[in-house]
C-alpha cells in the first residue's frame, strides 16, 4: 500500500463557515492577526532602532559556530511573539470584540514570552541586552492593546450599520426570557441580535419587552426547527422547568451540525467575573459567586487612593478651577459655589460642594417645575432647565460644575469613583436592598455615568450603582476613570 502527497494539496481541508457568525469571527481574527502581526514587527523594529540607535546591527553576545545580528534576534522575537498570542487565545472567538478577557490575554502572552526569554538567558547563558528588551515590552503591549481598541471601534461602527451581528433565539420561561431580552438590549455595542423566543407557554405570538415586542417562534422543544425558521446563529437558554441536563446535551448535539452556539445563562444578575469561578463538583459543572466586595470599597488602600488622586487632580486643574469660578462669579449674581446636603456613608449627612450652574433662587422653583413637567421626584432632572445659567449650561455638559468634589474627596467624604451621591430625599424612600448604596463613600463619577449619565432611567442608575458596590476592584475604578474622561470629553447625557 503507497500513499501519495501531492504539492499544494493540503492534508486537511479548512472547515468553511457554517453561519454568517463564523463568518464575520473568521474575518475579524484574520484582520487582528495581520494588526498583531504589524505592531509586534514595528515594536521589535523600533526596540533595535532607539537601543542601538539607526540602522545599527551588532552581534549578540552568544558563543555560537555562528555569529547572530540583532536583526535575526528582532525576527525570532516577533515570530515567537505572535506564536504566544496565537496559543494563549487571544484571537479567540469567545473573547474577542467584547470585555476585558481579550487584553488580558495579550498582556498575559506577551509577559510569558518575555519570562520564558529571562528564563532561557540564565540556562542557556546568552545574553539579549536588557534596553532592548525594556523599549520592545512596553511598546509592543501598547502597540497591541491601541490596535485592537482600534478594531473595536471599526466593529461597533459595522454593527451600527447593520453587520457583524449575532443573531440570538432566547429560550425559557416568559419573564426569564424577557429579562434576557432586556440585558442584550442594554449592551447594543456587543452586536447581539434576539430574533426570536421559544417558551413553554408559545399561546401568544409575540413576547412584549418595554416598547418592542419579540416574536414567538415555538416552545422550548422546538428549538432546532425554531433556530431554522429565524436563521439564528446563537441560542441563549434560561430559566425553563422543561429543560434538564440531559435534554441541553440534546440540544447541544442537535445545534452543532448547524454552526449554533449554545449558551446558558446561569441567572446571576450584575455579578462581575472576577467573583466567579468555575468548577466541577460530582461531574457537575458549578458557578461559584465570590462574597460581595463591600469591605475591599471602604478599604484603607480605596482611601489613600483617592486622597492622593484628589491633590493631584486639584494641583493640575488650579487654573481651570480659577476661570471657572470667575466666570459664574461675573455672568450672574450669587456665590461661586452651590453646597448642598448629600447622604454619604452609613448614612452621614455631608455638604456637597459644586459651582453654581442654576440662578440663585433656583431651589424655591423646583416644585413648581415637577407638578409642570412632571417625573419622579425623588430624581428629577430636566432637559431644558430653565433655572440654568448660560454659563452653567456649558460646565454642567461637560461635567465642571463638579470639578470643586474633589475638595470633599480630600475631606474624605467622597470617593473619586462610587455610586451617585443621594439627596436625603431619595434615602428616605429606599428599601433594604437600595441602602446597600451607603455602605461606601459616594463618588465623582461611577458607573451610572460612563453608563449614559442623565439619560439613564432611576432603575439602572440604581442597578449600576449597586453592581459597583458589590463587585468593586481597583482596576474597575482606573477603568472608569478613564471611561470617564471620555463621557465628559464627548457631554454625552449629561443636562
Amino acid at each position: 500500500m503507497s500513499f501519495e502527497l501531492r504539492a499544494g494539496t493540503p492534508t486537511r481541508p479548512a472547515i468553511p463557515p457554517r453561519s454568517e457568525r463564523e463568518r464575520w469571527q473568521i474575518e475579524y481574527a484574520r484582520r487582528l492577526w495581520l494588526g498583531d502581526l504589524a505592531v509586534v514587527g514595528l515594536a521589535v523594529a523600533a526596540a533595535q532602532v532607539i537601543r542601538f540607535g539607526g540602522p545599527a546591527d551588532p552581534p549578540l553576545a552568544v558563543s555560537l559556530p555562528v555569529e547572530v545580528r540583532y536583526t535575526v534576534v528582532s525576527v525570532l522575537l516577533g515570530a515567537a511573539w505572535a506564536v504566544f498570542l496565537a496559543v494563549s487565545g487571544s484571537r479567540s472567538p469567545r473573547v474577542i470584540g467584547s470585555g476585558t478577557e481579550e487584553y488580558r490575554r495579550v498582556v498575559a502572552a506577551t509577559l510569558r514570552l518575555f519570562g520564558a526569554i529571562a528564563i532561557g538567558s540564565l540556562l542557556f547563558r546568552f545574553d539579549i541586552a536588557r534596553g532592548y528588551l525594556a523599549i520592545a515590552l512596553p511598546l509592543g503591549v501598547l502597540g497591541l492593546m491601541v490596535q485592537r481598541r482600534v478594531w473595536r471601534g471599526w466593529v461597533t461602527r459595522r454593527r451600527k450599520a447593520g453587520g457583524y451581528r449575532t443573531r440570538v433565539l432566547v429560550v425559557g420561561g416568559r419573564s426569564s426570557a424577557g429579562a434576557m431580552v432586556t440585558a442584550f438590549s442594554r449592551d447594543p455595542g456587543s452586536g447581539h441580535q434576539v430574533v426570536g423566543v421559544c417558551t413553554p407557554d408559545d399561546s401568544e405570538s409575540v413576547l412584549a419587552v418595554g416598547d418592542r415586542e419579540v416574536p414567538v417562534v415555538g416552545d422550548d422543544r422546538s428549538v432546532a426547527a425554531a433556530v431554522r425558521l429565524t436563521g439564528a446563529d446563537t441560542v441563549a437558554v434560561t430559566a425553563t422547568e422543561h429543560l434538564g441536563p440531559a435534554d441541553l446535551r440534546h440540544l447541544a448535539w442537535e445545534l452543532d451540525p448547524l454552526g449554533v452556539e449554545l449558551v446558558v445563562a446561569p441567572g446571576l444578575v450584575d455579578i462581575a467575573g472576577a467573583r466567579l469561578t468555575h468548577r466541577f463538583v460530582a461531574d457537575m459543572p458549578m458557578l461559584h459567586v465570590g462574597r460581595p466586595q463591600y469591605g475591599r470599597a471602604s478599604s484603607i488602600g480605596k482611601s489613600a487612593f483617592d486622597f492622593c488622586f484628589a491633590a493631584a487632580a486639584v494641583f493640575a486643574i488650579a487654573p481651570v478651577l480659577l476661570a471657572i469660578a470667575v466666570a459664574v462669579k461675573a455672568t450672574s449674581a450669587g456665590p461661586v459655589f452651590y453646597r448642598s446636603e448629600r447622604i454619604g456613608r452609613d448614612g452621614r449627612p455631608f455638604r456637597m460642594i459644586k459651582f453654581r450652574s442654576m440662578y440663585a433662587d433656583a431651589d424655591r422653583h423646583i416644585s413648581a417645575l415637577i407638578d409642570a413637567n412632571g417625573g419622579n421626584p425623588l430624581f428629577f432632572k430636566l432637559r431644558d432647565d430653565p433655572r440654568i445659567t448660560p454659563v452653567g449650561r456649558i460646565i454642567r455638559k461637560f461635567s465642571l460644575d463638579e470639578l470643586p468634589q474633589f475638595f470633599n474627596v480630600l475631606r474624605g467624604e467622597m470617593s473619586v469613583v462610587g455610586p451617585r451621591p443621594q439627596v436625603r430625599r431619595e434615602v428616605e424612600s429606599y428599601d433594604g436592598v437600595m441602602r446597600r448604596r451607603l455602605l461606601v463613600k459616594p463618588g465623582l463619577t461611577g458607573l451610572w455615568q460612563v453608563s449614559g449619565r442623565s439619560d439613564l432611567s432611576l432603575e439602572d442608575s440604581m442597578r449600576l450603582d449597586l453592581s459597583y458596590v458589590e463587585n468593586w476592584s481597583m482596576v474597575m475604578d482606573l477603568l472608569l476613570i478613564a471611561k470617564t474622561i471620555g463621557a465628559v470629553t464627548r457631554g454625552d447625557g449629561a443636562y
